[in-house]
């Protein structure tokens, strides 16, 4: 692994427990029947959505790492395959965060646009990570070939 995916493993790792955190709250907001949320259904859903989309693009992007620097891709691209996942992890959550700050919120603000620059860096960075994982695996079995040879 290489010293940049090790020392974004490392900050991912060290931020996770403000995940952890974020789902203690949300059981505080439930258990205290906290104004503002207990009877928002619209600030419940998008709040459990945003935990939930955080906590998953975390761990997506600790797997992908593992294969960032086996793929074939330039150093630009291989940047995008790096910290794509990242990037969606912060903007997705804070679409669903931001947009209903308002414990009146009937409907999601702006913010919520967020949400959709996010999925474009994490589609981004998977069809990349993809690509080059298929390249290597097509370089490797040509090697394999010519060396039969």
């Amino acid at each position: 692994m290489s010293r940049e995916s090790r020392m974004l493993a490392g900050v991912l790792l060290i931020v996770l427990p403000t995940v952890m955190f974020g789902g203690i709250s949300l059981l505080k907001f439930l258990t205290s029947n906290e104004p503002g949320y207990v009877d928002n259904p619209l600030r419940q859903d998008l709040f459990r959505a945003g935990h939930a989309h955080a906590g998953v693009y975390l761990v997506l992007s600790l797997v992908m790492l593992r294969y960032v620097d086996e793929a074939i891709l330039s150093p630009f691209w291989k940047w995008l395959a790096r910290l794509g996942a990242p990037i969606a992890a912060i903007l997705i959550p804070a679409a669903f965060f931001l947009s209903v700050v308002s414990p009146q919120a009937r409907e999601p603000n702006g913010l919520i646009n967020l949400a959709y620059i996010g999925a474009v860096f994490l589609a981004s960075a998977v069809l990349t990570l993809g690509v080059g994982l298929v390249r290597a695996a097509r370089a490797s079995r040509t090697q394999i070939e010519e060396s039969a040879t």
